[in-house]
């Protein structure tokens, strides 16, 4: 049956947390899409951005298209010397997200950035050295859980033991490679690899709805099954992790999604619980025309599906702005964005090569 959206009824939807001109920003480095989406989500919680730098000019004036009320620096500096600014908002180059996040903190300024937010064991100790000397901020953007309806939907329903206690979390996560990627996302020393990238997204979920701290890595394989074009190029990824919760999790990640797909990803992820399982079809509900933000449930009463798009929205946003005002953790902790970084490195390193097209 279809739920009639009582029983699993969202929580509010958020508002803005602060007015104008009470929480200001800032944004710099414009080398992921992600930027966008980053700043949607602050500005939606009222937060103001006042500052946009790039190495390319372009760039940066294409980002000002979009948000016409922001000043184009002259330079890094000119936004970290700010004392407006009390958050920095950045999409590096992958591998170039920690030195950015480190320079970010020791201006005194809380740091947003991009999944994944570093690329390798050394830089996830400087961040975590820099975080606690400092007191500063290294939140992260892991857009298919905060940024999506059907996740925040699905994360909600969780925490009040709709489907008991959770016991599996399997994500996949399928991405089209397309065309006008830029070189470094071909380059494995700048990208991280695919489970350092995409498979980030799948950690912080795993962990999240599973309501773990930490995860032991028991599996993880990494191919390029067919594109040898792009040596560097992991095409194909998947790893399992058994969480301090006593539940596994398994991900999928690859760059195979066919030109039939209507946009760019399948995106799903399963959730077993004791009394129940959920479905999120996050992004299509394949062959129906009705695109994402699909929850489907059933527990002991039947078979539930919500529609939730636009009726959930995203607070993270709203909490990472109060929570870098009054000091607090409340959108995502510390540990938690690194604990999922950690493991997303830790399993890109010892990776099995299982296929190399």
């Amino acid at each position: 049956m279809t739920s009639d959206g009582a029983t699993y009824a969202p929580d509010p939807m958020p508002s803005p947390v602060v007015g104008p001109g009470e929480f200001t920003f800032g944004v710099m480095h414009l080398d992921h899409g992600h930027i966008y989406g980053m700043t949607e989500g602050l500005v939606g919680a009222g937060a103001t951005p006042k500052w946009v730098y790039d190495r390319d000019p372009e760039k940066a004036a294409a980002f000002r298209r979009r948000f016409p009320d922001v000043a184009v620096a002259r330079s890094e500096e000119e936004v970290l010397a700010d004392d407006d600014v009390a958050l920095v908002a950045g999409a590096a180059v992958t591998s170039e997200r920690c030195a950015l996040g480190l320079r970010v903190m020791e201006a005194g300024k809380d740091y947003f950035t991009d999944k994944a937010p570093l690329t390798t064991h050394a830089q996830l100790a400087a961040a975590r050295e820099a975080t606690a000397r400092t007191g500063r901020k290294y939140a992260v953007y892991y857009s298919e859980r905060i940024h999506n309806e059907a996740a925040v939907m699905a994360e909600q329903l969780i925490g009040r033991g709709a489907i008991g206690r959770v016991i599996q979390v399997m994500g996949m996560g399928p991405h089209r490679l397309g065309t006008g990627r830029p070189d470094w996302f071909f380059e494995k020393a700048s990208y991280g690899g695919i489970l350092c990238d995409i498979g980030s997204h799948q950690f912080d979920q795993m962990l999240t709805f599973a309501g773990a701290g930490s995860a032991r890595l028991t599996h993880s394989a990494i191919a390029n099954h067919a594109h040898p074009e792009h040596p560097e190029l992991d095409d194909f990824g998947e790893a399992s992790v058994v969480m301090d919760t006593g539940a596994t999790g398994y991900l999928r990640v690859d760059w195979f999604t066919p030109d039939g797909l209507s946009n760019w990803g399948d995106g799903r992820t399963f959730v077993l619980g004791t009394e129940g399982y959920i479905e999120l079809r996050k992004y299509v509900n394949i062959a129906t025309g009705q695109g994402g933000g699909h929850v489907f449930l059933v527990d002991g009463e039947g078979e539930h599906h919500v529609d939730v798009t636009g009726t959930v929205g995203f607070p993270y946003f709203g909490q990472l702005v109060l929570d870098c005002l009054n000091r607090t953790e409340n959108a995502m902790t510390q540990e938690h964005a690194f604990r999922a970084a950690e493991l997303a490195v830790t399993a890109q390193r010892d990776a099995e090569v299982v296929g190399r097209g």
